[in-house]
């Protein structure tokens, strides 16, 4: 008898990326990106937030909303390997998986309590796109899940990777000031496909209403326009 289990969606995020593009690969890696947790109204009780506020950091359990398969593999092609080469599907972070369920830490800001929404819980460094569902929230418990003599596997040798990045000041100007450290951490963790190593190719990123048009020439990026994100009809 095949076994399975509903899982309630307790809240949703709200971030500055409206689609999969240009999110950064792990949590924690771009520490200037804001979000919103917005809880659904059945868990706006303030009392099953009571003592999170003495947490720096959340774990949040959550869903790969864009990436839900009825088939999977046993095996994945990390991005950050080429996207040629195959690891078990358990040895990654692949969203391709028996369930969809991503985990994320993140820093916890604050909580707010809204008069119309309930509790409001603001992070930092989360790698999640707007309207992620969230399954559930812990908090980050220092001595347990800390283990500074980790070790990374084949991930270790991207840890310090990352693009400089050129934007020209007339450009980044068009970026809110509270939005521009962030927009350059994004660029600089290389939002490109890492099969995909065209010189000439413009691609293009949407964040915080704007798209960021730019190449990629070795381990330099360029931006090269931004553009107003013209909004649904």
């Amino acid at each position: 008898m095949k076994e399975t289990y509903k899982m309630k969606i307790i809240a949703h995020i709200r971030s500055d990326f409206p689609t999969k593009f240009g999110i950064p690969r792990q949590s924690g890696l771009v520490e200037e990106l804001c979000s919103t947790i917005v809880f659904e109204p059945e868990y706006r009780n303030p009392d099953a937030l009571r003592g999170l506020e003495g947490f720096s950091h959340i774990w949040l359990l959550w869903q790969f909303s864009q990436s839900i398969c009825e088939e999977w593999s046993p095996t994945v092609r990390p991005p950050r390997l080429g996207g040629n080469q195959r690891v078990g599907v358990f040895a990654s972070r692949s969203p391709f998986r028996p369930n969809a369920i991503g985990l994320s830490s993140v820093r916890l800001d604050s909580i707010v309590q809204h008069p119309h929404l309930g509790p409001l819980l603001y992070v930092r460094g989360a790698d999640l796109m707007d309207g992620t569902p969230i399954f559930d929230i812990k908090p980050y418990v220092l001595h347990s899940d800390c283990h500074p003599d980790a070790s990374a596997g084949f991930a270790a040798e991207f840890r310090d990777y990352a693009l400089s990045v050129t934007f020209p000041p007339h450009l980044l100007q068009q970026v809110p000031v509270e939005k521009r450290e962030a927009l350059l951490g994004v660029l600089a963790q290389d939002p490109r496909p890492a099969y995909q190593h065209d010189e000439e190719r413009i691609y293009g990123l949407e964040f915080a209403g704007l798209e960021i048009r730019f190449s990629v020439y070795a381990d330099r990026l360029v931006v090269r326009e931004v553009l107003p994100v013209q909004a649904d009809d």
